[in-house]
């Protein structure tokens, strides 16, 4: 089994010599789709949701390495 793609770190700091990595692209992805679930009234299912949130994050991330 191959590792998920995260797109490595969304938004890394650094902290004096210490890099925070932050959260990933992936789940960056995945909680701006949520966002849109969120808005929609019909949107009955928060774990499909969810689950096609993070499928369209993969979706982009395996766009962007085109």
């Amino acid at each position: 089994m191959s590792a998920k793609n995260t797109g490595g770190p969304a938004f890394p700091e650094t902290c004096g010599d210490q890099i925070i990595p932050g959260m990933t692209l992936r789940d960056y992805f995945a909680a701006k789709a949520m966002q849109g679930f969120a808005a929609d009234p019909d949107c009955e299912n928060g774990a499909q949701a969810a689950k096609t949130a993070y499928e369209w994050a993969d979706a982009m991330l395996a766009e962007r390495a085109k």
